[in-house]
Protein backbone atom coordinates (compact mmCIF):
# COMPACT_ATOMS: atom_id res chain seq x y z
CA UNK A 1 0.00 0.00 0.00
CA UNK A 2 2.95 2.18 0.99
CA UNK A 3 4.47 2.40 -2.95
CA UNK A 4 0.75 2.74 -4.33
CA UNK A 5 0.47 6.34 -1.63
CA UNK A 6 4.50 7.06 -3.03
CA UNK A 7 3.28 7.21 -6.85
CA UNK A 8 0.20 9.02 -5.70
CA UNK A 9 2.41 11.31 -3.68
CA UNK A 10 4.44 12.19 -6.73
CA UNK A 11 1.02 12.39 -9.31
CA UNK A 12 -0.16 14.83 -7.10
CA UNK A 13 3.11 17.70 -7.73
CA UNK A 14 0.96 18.22 -11.07
CA UNK A 15 -1.52 19.47 -8.84
CA UNK A 16 -1.47 23.20 -7.77
CA UNK A 17 1.80 23.63 -9.61
CA UNK A 18 2.12 26.90 -8.15
CA UNK A 19 1.89 25.38 -4.88
CA UNK A 20 4.11 22.98 -5.40
CA UNK A 21 6.81 24.77 -6.57
CA UNK A 22 6.58 27.35 -3.86
CA UNK A 23 7.19 24.47 -1.29
CA UNK A 24 9.93 22.83 -3.23
CA UNK A 25 12.00 26.16 -3.68
CA UNK A 26 11.40 26.58 0.40
CA UNK A 27 12.35 23.48 1.72
CA UNK A 28 15.41 23.15 -0.57
CA UNK A 29 16.71 27.12 0.13
CA UNK A 30 16.52 25.75 4.06
CA UNK A 31 18.14 22.44 3.11
CA UNK A 32 20.65 24.16 1.21
CA UNK A 33 21.19 26.61 4.08
CA UNK A 34 21.53 24.56 6.58
CA UNK A 35 23.78 21.51 4.74
CA UNK A 36 26.24 24.44 3.74
CA UNK A 37 26.73 25.83 7.20
CA UNK A 38 26.39 21.63 9.04
CA UNK A 39 29.03 20.30 6.28
CA UNK A 40 31.29 23.17 7.30
CA UNK A 41 31.01 22.48 10.94
CA UNK A 42 30.96 18.47 10.28
CA UNK A 43 34.82 18.95 8.80
CA UNK A 44 36.05 21.68 11.09
CA UNK A 45 35.13 19.71 13.88
CA UNK A 46 35.65 16.25 13.35
CA UNK A 47 38.17 14.09 15.37
CA UNK A 48 40.96 13.62 12.57
CA UNK A 49 42.50 10.52 14.45
CA UNK A 50 39.39 8.97 16.48
CA UNK A 51 41.48 5.52 17.66
CA UNK A 52 44.53 7.25 18.97
CA UNK A 53 43.16 11.17 19.81
CA UNK A 54 43.06 10.81 23.43
CA UNK A 55 46.76 9.20 23.46
CA UNK A 56 48.39 12.14 21.00
CA UNK A 57 49.52 15.09 22.94
CA UNK A 58 50.60 18.33 22.24
CA UNK A 59 53.26 19.78 24.35
CA UNK A 60 53.98 23.15 25.61
CA UNK A 61 56.34 24.73 28.41
CA UNK A 62 56.45 28.10 30.22
CA UNK A 63 59.92 29.23 29.72
CA UNK A 64 58.83 33.21 29.72
CA UNK A 65 60.64 35.18 32.35
CA UNK A 66 59.70 36.40 35.25
CA UNK A 67 58.97 39.76 34.29
CA UNK A 68 57.08 38.99 30.97
CA UNK A 69 54.44 41.96 30.86
CA UNK A 70 52.31 39.32 29.46
CA UNK A 71 49.12 38.79 31.49
CA UNK A 72 48.08 35.56 29.61
CA UNK A 73 48.41 32.91 31.47
CA UNK A 74 49.07 30.47 28.68
CA UNK A 75 52.27 29.29 28.25
CA UNK A 76 53.89 29.99 24.72
CA UNK A 77 52.29 27.76 22.03
CA UNK A 78 55.76 26.22 20.97
CA UNK A 79 58.65 25.30 22.94
CA UNK A 80 62.56 25.75 22.26
CA UNK A 81 64.78 23.68 20.21
CA UNK A 82 67.14 22.45 23.13
CA UNK A 83 63.85 21.60 24.91
CA UNK A 84 62.51 19.20 21.71
CA UNK A 85 65.50 17.92 21.88
CA UNK A 86 66.06 17.06 25.36
CA UNK A 87 62.64 15.74 25.29
CA UNK A 88 62.84 14.18 22.60
CA UNK A 89 66.06 11.95 23.38
CA UNK A 90 64.37 11.34 26.74
CA UNK A 91 62.17 8.87 24.75
CA UNK A 92 59.56 9.42 27.83
CA UNK A 93 56.79 8.47 25.73
CA UNK A 94 55.90 5.41 23.35
CA UNK A 95 57.14 7.83 20.26
CA UNK A 96 57.77 11.81 19.96
CA UNK A 97 58.43 14.03 17.25
CA UNK A 98 59.72 17.55 17.06
CA UNK A 99 58.35 19.88 14.00
CA UNK A 100 59.12 22.88 12.62
CA UNK A 101 58.60 24.27 8.81
CA UNK A 102 61.05 24.30 6.27
CA UNK A 103 60.81 25.79 3.05
CA UNK A 104 63.87 24.26 1.13
CA UNK A 105 64.21 24.85 -2.78
CA UNK A 106 64.10 22.11 -5.34
CA UNK A 107 66.65 21.55 -7.98
CA UNK A 108 65.56 18.26 -9.87
CA UNK A 109 68.53 18.81 -12.17
CA UNK A 110 66.52 18.77 -15.74
CA UNK A 111 66.19 21.68 -17.52
CA UNK A 112 62.38 21.52 -18.38
CA UNK A 113 62.23 22.11 -13.91
CA UNK A 114 63.70 25.10 -13.21
CA UNK A 115 64.28 25.01 -9.37
CA UNK A 116 60.68 25.40 -7.15
CA UNK A 117 60.39 26.16 -3.50
CA UNK A 118 58.44 23.15 -1.30
CA UNK A 119 56.55 23.54 1.98
CA UNK A 120 57.70 21.32 4.13
CA UNK A 121 58.66 19.94 7.68
CA UNK A 122 61.76 19.20 9.53
CA UNK A 123 60.56 16.07 12.27
CA UNK A 124 61.67 12.69 13.60
CA UNK A 125 61.04 9.16 11.69
CA UNK A 126 58.23 8.37 14.90
CA UNK A 127 56.02 11.30 13.18
CA UNK A 128 55.21 8.75 10.17
CA UNK A 129 53.70 6.23 12.57
CA UNK A 130 52.41 8.47 14.86
CA UNK A 131 50.05 10.02 12.83
CA UNK A 132 49.15 7.14 10.60
CA UNK A 133 50.69 8.39 7.39
CA UNK A 134 50.30 6.07 4.31
CA UNK A 135 53.45 5.21 2.09
CA UNK A 136 52.84 4.70 -1.71
CA UNK A 137 56.97 3.78 -1.89
CA UNK A 138 59.35 2.62 0.29
CA UNK A 139 59.45 4.16 4.17
CA UNK A 140 60.51 6.04 6.99
CA UNK A 141 64.22 6.86 7.65
CA UNK A 142 65.74 4.82 10.59
CA UNK A 143 66.19 5.57 14.21
CA UNK A 144 70.31 6.07 13.20
CA UNK A 145 69.42 8.62 10.89
CA UNK A 146 67.52 10.68 13.24
CA UNK A 147 70.59 10.51 15.48
CA UNK A 148 73.04 11.06 13.15
CA UNK A 149 70.92 13.40 11.35
CA UNK A 150 71.65 11.62 8.18
CA UNK A 151 70.99 13.52 4.07
CA UNK A 152 67.74 11.48 3.36
CA UNK A 153 64.53 12.78 3.01
CA UNK A 154 60.70 11.38 2.53
CA UNK A 155 58.66 13.14 -0.32
CA UNK A 156 55.15 13.85 -0.79
CA UNK A 157 53.26 11.89 -3.18
CA UNK A 158 52.98 15.06 -5.60
CA UNK A 159 56.64 16.11 -5.58
CA UNK A 160 57.61 12.88 -6.42
CA UNK A 161 55.65 12.74 -9.29
CA UNK A 162 56.41 16.07 -10.15
CA UNK A 163 60.51 15.37 -10.05
CA UNK A 164 60.45 11.74 -11.39
CA UNK A 165 57.35 11.47 -13.27
CA UNK A 166 54.06 9.42 -12.82
CA UNK A 167 54.36 5.78 -11.21
CA UNK A 168 58.46 6.06 -10.60
CA UNK A 169 59.62 4.79 -7.47
CA UNK A 170 62.45 6.72 -6.67
CA UNK A 171 63.69 5.09 -3.33
CA UNK A 172 67.24 5.31 -3.51
CA UNK A 173 67.29 8.32 -5.46
CA UNK A 174 69.18 11.70 -4.76
CA UNK A 175 67.22 15.03 -4.37
CA UNK A 176 68.87 17.75 -3.83
CA UNK A 177 67.42 20.83 -1.28
CA UNK A 178 69.24 23.72 -0.88
CA UNK A 179 73.27 23.12 -1.18
CA UNK A 180 72.52 19.04 -0.40
CA UNK A 181 72.28 15.81 -2.15
CA UNK A 182 69.44 13.71 -0.16
CA UNK A 183 68.78 10.37 -0.64
CA UNK A 184 65.11 9.74 -1.02
CA UNK A 185 63.87 6.97 1.61
CA UNK A 186 59.66 6.70 0.92
CA UNK A 187 57.12 8.42 -0.88
CA UNK A 188 54.25 9.08 1.32
CA UNK A 189 50.68 8.77 -0.43
CA UNK A 190 48.29 11.62 -0.68
CA UNK A 191 47.72 12.38 3.43
CA UNK A 192 45.62 15.02 4.11
CA UNK A 193 43.81 15.11 7.75
CA UNK A 194 41.03 16.93 8.36
CA UNK A 195 41.66 19.36 10.25
CA UNK A 196 45.48 19.48 10.05
CA UNK A 197 46.06 18.63 14.06
CA UNK A 198 49.59 18.05 13.36
CA UNK A 199 50.95 21.56 13.05
CA UNK A 200 48.17 24.00 13.69
CA UNK A 201 51.11 26.69 15.27
CA UNK A 202 52.80 28.47 11.41
CA UNK A 203 50.11 26.59 9.03
CA UNK A 204 46.75 26.92 8.18
CA UNK A 205 44.22 24.87 9.88
CA UNK A 206 42.93 23.02 6.78
CA UNK A 207 45.58 23.39 4.21
CA UNK A 208 47.34 20.17 2.28
CA UNK A 209 50.15 18.05 4.15
CA UNK A 210 53.43 19.01 3.06
CA UNK A 211 56.01 17.93 0.21
CA UNK A 212 58.88 17.06 1.69
CA UNK A 213 59.94 15.50 5.22
CA UNK A 214 63.22 16.03 6.32
CA UNK A 215 64.95 14.27 9.26
CA UNK A 216 64.93 17.10 12.27
CA UNK A 217 68.66 17.15 12.89
CA UNK A 218 69.61 17.20 9.31
CA UNK A 219 67.41 19.74 8.84
CA UNK A 220 69.11 21.96 12.11
CA UNK A 221 72.68 21.48 10.86
CA UNK A 222 71.80 22.42 7.74
CA UNK A 223 70.49 25.65 8.57
CA UNK A 224 67.19 25.03 7.12
CA UNK A 225 65.52 28.18 7.92
CA UNK A 226 62.52 28.19 9.53
CA UNK A 227 58.89 28.48 8.07
CA UNK A 228 56.54 29.21 10.61
CA UNK A 229 56.05 31.49 13.70
CA UNK A 230 59.31 32.24 15.18
CA UNK A 231 58.98 34.02 18.99
CA UNK A 232 61.26 35.30 20.81
CA UNK A 233 61.29 36.88 24.72
CA UNK A 234 64.47 38.04 24.52
CA UNK A 235 67.48 38.29 22.10
CA UNK A 236 69.47 35.42 20.96
CA UNK A 237 72.52 34.87 21.84
CA UNK A 238 74.17 34.87 18.45
CA UNK A 239 73.42 35.86 14.67
CA UNK A 240 71.99 34.10 12.60
CA UNK A 241 69.78 30.48 12.82
CA UNK A 242 72.70 29.30 15.45
CA UNK A 243 71.14 32.00 17.50
CA UNK A 244 67.82 30.79 17.41
CA UNK A 245 69.34 26.80 18.48
CA UNK A 246 71.09 28.31 21.02
CA UNK A 247 67.97 30.35 22.06
CA UNK A 248 65.45 30.80 24.64
CA UNK A 249 63.27 31.42 21.03
CA UNK A 250 59.85 29.29 20.53
CA UNK A 251 60.11 27.97 17.34
CA UNK A 252 59.73 23.47 17.59
CA UNK A 253 55.84 21.83 17.59
CA UNK A 254 56.04 18.84 19.53
CA UNK A 255 54.44 15.94 19.64
CA UNK A 256 54.69 12.56 21.88
CA UNK A 257 52.34 9.58 21.78
CA UNK A 258 51.19 8.05 25.20
CA UNK A 259 51.00 4.57 26.19
CA UNK A 260 47.30 4.71 27.13
CA UNK A 261 45.40 7.77 28.16
CA UNK A 262 45.91 7.23 31.59
CA UNK A 263 49.61 7.86 30.89
CA UNK A 264 48.70 11.48 30.44
CA UNK A 265 49.10 12.59 34.57
CA UNK A 266 52.52 11.03 34.80
CA UNK A 267 53.89 12.51 31.50
CA UNK A 268 52.85 15.49 33.22
CA UNK A 269 54.53 14.84 36.30
CA UNK A 270 58.04 14.11 33.83
CA UNK A 271 56.99 17.57 32.31
CA UNK A 272 57.32 19.41 35.70
CA UNK A 273 60.13 17.56 36.94
CA UNK A 274 62.43 18.44 33.69
CA UNK A 275 61.27 22.19 34.33
CA UNK A 276 62.56 21.97 37.73
CA UNK A 277 65.89 20.65 37.00
CA UNK A 278 66.01 23.55 34.14
CA UNK A 279 64.93 25.36 36.82
CA UNK A 280 68.32 24.96 38.75
CA UNK A 281 70.53 25.50 35.71
CA UNK A 282 68.64 29.42 35.79
CA UNK A 283 65.75 28.42 33.15
CA UNK A 284 62.11 28.72 33.80
CA UNK A 285 61.87 31.20 36.28
CA UNK A 286 58.03 30.95 36.65
CA UNK A 287 56.08 28.27 38.30
CA UNK A 288 55.38 25.06 36.77
CA UNK A 289 53.06 25.60 33.51
CA UNK A 290 52.84 22.59 31.57
CA UNK A 291 50.35 21.53 29.11
CA UNK A 292 50.17 18.41 27.26
CA UNK A 293 47.05 18.44 25.22
CA UNK A 294 44.83 15.98 23.83
CA UNK A 295 43.94 16.43 20.11
CA UNK A 296 40.54 17.56 20.67
CA UNK A 297 41.89 20.16 23.74
CA UNK A 298 44.19 20.96 21.30
CA UNK A 299 41.75 21.76 18.86
CA UNK A 300 39.78 23.68 21.33
CA UNK A 301 42.70 25.53 22.00
CA UNK A 302 43.43 27.12 18.50
CA UNK A 303 39.78 27.75 17.86
CA UNK A 304 39.81 25.53 14.95
CA UNK A 305 35.74 25.60 14.91
CA UNK A 306 35.84 29.80 14.91
CA UNK A 307 32.42 31.30 17.00
CA UNK A 308 31.24 32.82 13.23
CA UNK A 309 30.79 29.20 12.20
CA UNK A 310 28.92 28.04 15.22
CA UNK A 311 26.96 31.14 14.80
CA UNK A 312 26.21 30.63 11.17
CA UNK A 313 24.93 26.97 11.76
CA UNK A 314 22.41 27.80 14.20
CA UNK A 315 21.42 30.99 12.42
CA UNK A 316 21.18 28.36 9.13
CA UNK A 317 18.63 26.04 11.14
CA UNK A 318 16.54 28.98 12.40
CA UNK A 319 16.18 29.54 8.76
CA UNK A 320 15.70 25.96 8.35
CA UNK A 321 12.93 26.36 11.03
CA UNK A 322 11.37 29.18 9.49
CA UNK A 323 11.26 27.67 6.30
CA UNK A 324 9.30 23.99 8.11
CA UNK A 325 6.73 26.72 9.13
CA UNK A 326 6.12 28.36 5.99
CA UNK A 327 6.21 24.91 3.91
CA UNK A 328 3.08 23.52 6.70
CA UNK A 329 1.36 26.87 5.88
CA UNK A 330 1.79 26.20 1.82
CA UNK A 331 0.22 21.96 2.82
CA UNK A 332 -2.30 23.22 4.60
CA UNK A 333 -3.73 25.07 1.47
CA UNK A 334 -2.94 22.64 -0.27
CA UNK A 335 -4.21 20.06 1.42
CA UNK A 336 -7.23 21.96 2.13
CA UNK A 337 -8.82 22.11 -1.24
CA UNK A 338 -8.93 18.69 -1.33
CA UNK A 339 -12.26 18.36 0.99
CA UNK A 340 -14.31 16.27 -1.54
CA UNK A 341 -11.64 14.02 -2.52
CA UNK A 342 -11.01 13.40 1.02
CA UNK A 343 -15.13 12.57 1.51
CA UNK A 344 -14.87 10.14 -0.96
CA UNK A 345 -12.35 8.43 0.29
CA UNK A 346 -13.52 8.19 3.73
CA UNK A 347 -17.13 6.91 2.63
CA UNK A 348 -15.42 4.08 0.22
CA UNK A 349 -13.84 2.49 3.69
CA UNK A 350 -11.09 4.29 4.07
CA UNK A 351 -9.95 4.94 7.61
CA UNK A 352 -8.84 8.12 9.35
CA UNK A 353 -5.24 6.30 9.61
CA UNK A 354 -5.46 5.08 6.00
CA UNK A 355 -5.79 9.14 4.93
CA UNK A 356 -3.05 10.27 7.93
CA UNK A 357 -0.95 7.74 5.51
CA UNK A 358 -1.18 8.91 2.04
CA UNK A 359 -1.11 12.89 3.04
CA UNK A 360 1.94 12.36 5.31
CA UNK A 361 3.45 10.42 2.60
CA UNK A 362 2.19 13.14 -0.14
CA UNK A 363 4.28 15.55 1.98
CA UNK A 364 7.41 13.09 2.45
CA UNK A 365 7.46 12.90 -1.47
CA UNK A 366 7.76 16.84 -1.44
CA UNK A 367 10.45 16.41 1.18
CA UNK A 368 12.52 14.26 -1.60
CA UNK A 369 11.88 16.65 -4.29
CA UNK A 370 13.09 19.36 -1.85
CA UNK A 371 16.53 17.17 -1.30
CA UNK A 372 17.30 16.80 -4.51
CA UNK A 373 17.02 20.59 -5.19
CA UNK A 374 18.38 21.60 -2.28
CA UNK A 375 21.39 18.87 -2.62
CA UNK A 376 22.49 20.98 -5.55
CA UNK A 377 21.78 24.51 -4.40
CA UNK A 378 24.34 22.97 -1.11
CA UNK A 379 26.88 21.96 -3.59
CA UNK A 380 26.72 24.98 -5.45
CA UNK A 381 27.36 26.76 -2.31
CA UNK A 382 30.24 24.78 -1.41
CA UNK A 383 32.09 24.98 -4.56
CA UNK A 384 31.70 28.89 -4.32
CA UNK A 385 33.20 29.00 -0.72
CA UNK A 386 36.22 26.72 -2.12
CA UNK A 387 36.57 29.29 -5.13
CA UNK A 388 36.12 31.86 -2.52
CA UNK A 389 38.28 30.78 0.26
CA UNK A 390 40.97 27.99 -0.82
CA UNK A 391 41.80 27.47 2.44
CA UNK A 392 38.64 25.51 2.87
CA UNK A 393 39.05 23.00 0.22
CA UNK A 394 39.18 20.35 1.99
CA UNK A 395 36.15 20.57 4.45
CA UNK A 396 33.63 22.49 1.56
CA UNK A 397 32.76 19.55 0.26
CA UNK A 398 29.63 17.67 0.81
CA UNK A 399 30.34 13.40 0.93
CA UNK A 400 28.37 10.68 1.35
CA UNK A 401 27.48 11.07 4.80
CA UNK A 402 26.69 14.84 4.61
CA UNK A 403 24.40 14.09 1.27
CA UNK A 404 22.61 10.65 3.28
CA UNK A 405 21.84 13.75 6.21
CA UNK A 406 20.60 16.32 3.53
CA UNK A 407 17.96 13.90 2.27
CA UNK A 408 17.17 12.76 5.88
CA UNK A 409 16.73 16.52 6.92
CA UNK A 410 14.72 17.19 4.20
CA UNK A 411 12.07 14.59 4.51
CA UNK A 412 12.15 14.85 8.10
CA UNK A 413 11.28 19.00 7.70
CA UNK A 414 8.64 18.11 5.28
CA UNK A 415 7.07 15.27 7.16
CA UNK A 416 7.34 17.30 10.18
CA UNK A 417 5.30 20.55 8.28
CA UNK A 418 2.51 17.85 7.20
CA UNK A 419 1.94 16.78 10.11
CA UNK A 420 -0.76 19.76 11.04
CA UNK A 421 -1.99 19.56 7.55
CA UNK A 422 -2.46 15.79 7.84
CA UNK A 423 -4.38 15.88 11.08
CA UNK A 424 -6.67 18.61 10.05
CA UNK A 425 -7.10 16.73 6.36
CA UNK A 426 -8.31 13.47 8.62
CA UNK A 427 -11.12 15.58 10.29
CA UNK A 428 -13.06 16.11 7.10
CA UNK A 429 -16.34 14.47 7.76
CA UNK A 430 -17.59 12.40 4.70
CA UNK A 431 -21.49 12.74 5.18
CA UNK A 432 -21.04 16.90 4.96
CA UNK A 433 -18.83 16.38 1.89
CA UNK A 434 -21.08 13.76 -0.08
CA UNK A 435 -24.15 16.55 0.71
CA UNK A 436 -22.52 19.47 -0.53
CA UNK A 437 -21.49 17.84 -3.84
Amino acid sequence: MFRYYLALGFRSLRRNPVLTTLMVLTLSVGVAASMTTLTLLYGMSGDPIPHKSDRLVYVRLDNRPADSRSNNPEPPEQITHRDAVALWDAGKAVRQAPIYGVSPAVDSGREDLPPFFVDGIATGRDFFAMFDVPFLYGQAWSAEDDQRGASVVVLGRSLSERVFGEGTDPVGKGIRLGEREYTVAGVVDTWNPVPKFYRLVGSQSFDTSEEVFVPFRTAVSAEMGINGNLDCSQAPPEPGFRGYVLSECVWVQYWAELASADALRDYLDYLDAYTNEQRALNRFPRDNNNRAHTVREWLDVRGVVSDDTRTATWLSLGFLLVCLVNTAGLLLAKFSARPGEIGVRRALGASRREIFTQYLTEAGVIGLVGAAAGTALAAGALAWIRKFDENLDLVARLDLPMLAAAIVLSVLTALLAGLLPTWRACQVVPALQLKSQ
